[in-house]
């Protein structure tokens, strides 16, 4: 394993699986709140590079925009997804510690669902390059709203240790470089996303943790999250019901100053 607990994935298998549960993760991952799709937007120009792209699920809510998209993606199952669910983009396999474009291409880079998984002492130089002085980074995260009670139940069985994945992960990198982004900003959204019972096994599926499960801990996990939608009040009986989120974003704008090029 190349880092974490022994017997357990660690980062780089865990960010290599998605490829795996690429069904699943287009049809139970939820969208992008249009609030905050205009937040990380706010200011920037027309040409927008979609970093760690999955199956496009705020790709299309960029290229539906009209603006200039290309999306970069490590992933070949994902991308064929992408290709599908994005067909305004240019789709190109990368990521964000080696994106194939040239200089100063790009007015704002997005990161959705996707910088957590950065090496960030790589991908920030990495995107400052790819940005136009004036453009920004923008990195936005769902996140579970589990002041619900069925959504805590349902972060308990993924988490039953008590831990929890952070949105902002890597964030705190940007300003370790304050000679290539400017300050940090910040903005919230609450909002639900519907779903039935059937995505919610394939929201669950499609994390990497779960992916990367022996296949009787997999298999049991999923039986259990089949069984919050039958037993919980909240669920019990329903074909669609609301998943309630909040989500982050964060924005920090390129300096005019600073390293022009990091492939020297």
């Amino acid at each position: 394993m190349s880092e974490g607990t022994p017997g357990i994935p660690g980062r780089a298998e865990r960010a290599a699986s998605f490829g795996a549960a690429a069904d699943a993760y287009e049809r139970g991952r939820p969208p992008y709140p249009a609030r905050a799709v205009d937040w990380l937007l706010a200011g920037a120009g027309d040409r927008v590079l979609d970093l760690g792209a999955g199956t496009g699920k705020l790709t299309r809510l960029l290229t539906a925009r009209g603006l200039d998209v290309t999306a970069v993606e490590p992933s070949g199952g994902m991308r064929e997804h992408l290709v599908t669910a994005a067909p305004g983009a240019r789709v190109l396999a990368g990521s964000a510690e080696s994106i194939p474009l040239p200089d100063g291409c790009a007015d704002v880079v997005t990161a959705a669902q996707a910088w957590h998984w950065a090496d960030t002492a790589r991908a920030v130089p990495e995107t400052a390059r790819v940005l136009a002085p004036g453009g920004s980074l923008a990195l936005v995260w769902n996140v579970r709203d589990e002041r619900a009670d069925w959504v805590a139940r349902l972060g308990r069985l993924l988490h039953p240790a008590g831990a929890r994945p952070t949105a902002g992960a890597g964030v705190a990198a940007l300003a370790e470089r304050p000679d290539l982004y400017g300050p940090i900003e910040t903005f919230t959204v609450e909002w639900s996303a519907e779903l039935g019972p059937a995505e919610l096994v394939d929201l669950v599926a499609s994390r990497s943790y779960v992916i990367m499960l022996p296949e009787p801990d997999r298999a049991e996990l999923l039986a259990r999250v089949r069984e919050l939608t039958v037993r919980h009040p909240a669920l019990a009986g329903r074909e669609r019901f609301s998943m309630p989120y909040i989500t982050r974003c964060y924005r920090a704008g390129r300096l005019a100053t600073g390293v022009t090029s990091a492939r020297r």
